[in-house]
């Protein structure tokens, strides 16, 4: 049915002494209104198609919600071939880094509009790091800005491209149980997914547990260190889909698979998840690719794509990244690891922690 409207009649007594001119007068009059309904009809479409787009959409105020540490990343790179017992001349970076704000940078760049939840420093450094995530379209209304709030990380790198050293000093993260106890109702309700690192305190991961039961959201957990996660494991349990590599992934099965092929890891996972009572796991090979499992059966592997390496740094994180936005807007865990793998084969060709921009269309994800 049209919203098209007809302009009433004009009559000639309507007309005065230009009566003769009432056929002229009414359509332009016509022409007015019609133009005025078309510009309400454009409008009625316009937001018709926005209520549909909404209800299709999987997006809630806070989109996926990322909990962990901001570090600041020292990198050393040589300038030839990198000599583990000697001094080697080369050339020093300092990048924002961390697993979890990388990966919330990550999905950000997939136009996904993230939530980032986590400290930083109350200093200069600090701020930079906020205001990046936010030129990102990061939501960072729930960080808290406190003294000594970033973690570091320092590491050499050999000259191709492999990290061959690192130390890192992790900062007090307890404040992020503060935001939770705070405003997380309101965060938790309002967001798609949940991507948290599985190895910090105790008590934020159950308090996180408890919120994504209490609105039945789904929780997506990372690894930045497997030998303290594996100690609560009665918790990752609760997680729908642990990320990490293949040596977290023998800590965490308490067993060696540093040697093991692609083949030989996919069909542990098939069996081992269901005895240890955990949904899903994605296993990252390094150049091997990727082995992917779910505990009611679903298995396979994903080959890494072949690219010119630079700098491995944030690989896992955007891997993770892409893992978690393909889970949380609908895709199957197999789909998901490869559109996981795209992005971790963006970051490696580059000095960059983080993926360059992408639109979520080129992934099939609709959000």
């Amino acid at each position: 049915m049209s919203c098209l409207r007809e302009p009433l009649p004009v009559r000639r007594a309507d007309c005065g002494a230009h009566g003769e001119n009432s056929e002229i007068i009414w359509m332009l009059r016509r022409k007015k209104f019609r133009e005025a309904d078309e510009v309400t009809c454009l409008k009625k479409r316009r937001n018709e198609k926005t209520g549909e787009e909404k209800r299709n959409m999987a997006v809630n105020k806070n989109g996926i919600v990322v909990l962990g540490a901001v570090f600041v990343d020292i990198k050393g790179f040589p300038e030839d071939i990198y000599v583990p017992d000697g001094r080697n001349a080369g050339h020093v970076e300092y990048i924002h880094g961390g697993v979890s704000r990388n990966v919330v940078e990550d999905i950000a760049n997939l136009e996904l509009r993230p939530t980032f939840l986590g400290i930083a420093d109350n200093t200069a450094l600090g701020e930079d790091v906020v205001r990046k995530l936010q030129r990102h379209k990061v939501n960072t209304e729930y960080m808290k800005e406190i003294p000594n709030g970033m973690g570091t990380w320092l590491a050499v790198f050999d000259h191709n491209g492999d990290l061959a050293g690192s130390i890192s000093q992790r900062p007090n993260l307890m404040p992020i149980l503060d935001i939770l106890e705070e405003n997380g109702d309101e965060i938790i309700e309002n967001c798609d997914s949940i991507v948290a690192e599985i190895d910090m305190d105790k008590e934020i991961i159950k308090k996180l547990v408890q919120l994504c039961e209490k609105y039945d959201k789904k929780l997506y957990g990372v690894v930045s260190n497997m030998n303290i996660a594996v100690s609560r494991r009665d918790l990752l349990q609760k997680f729908d889909c642990l990320i990490c590599n293949q040596i977290e992934a023998g800590v965490f099965f308490s067993d060696d698979y540093s040697e093991k092929t692609p083949a030989e890891m996919e069909k542990i996972l098939a069996e081992r998840l269901k005895a240890a009572n955990v949904p899903a796991m994605v296993v990252t090979m390094g150049g091997d690719g990727a082995v992917y499992a779910e505990a009611d059966g679903e298995s396979g592997f994903c080959p890494a794509q072949k690219v010119q390496v630079k700098d491995t740094t944030g690989a896992g994180d955007a891997f993770c990244a892409g893992v978690s936005a393909g889970l949380t807007y609908g895709k199957t865990l197999g789909k998901a690891v490869e559109i996981g793998t795209r992005l971790a084969a963006s970051v490696i060709t580059s000095s960059e922690n983080v993926c360059p921009r992408f639109r979520p269309e080129e992934f099939g994800i609709e959000a």
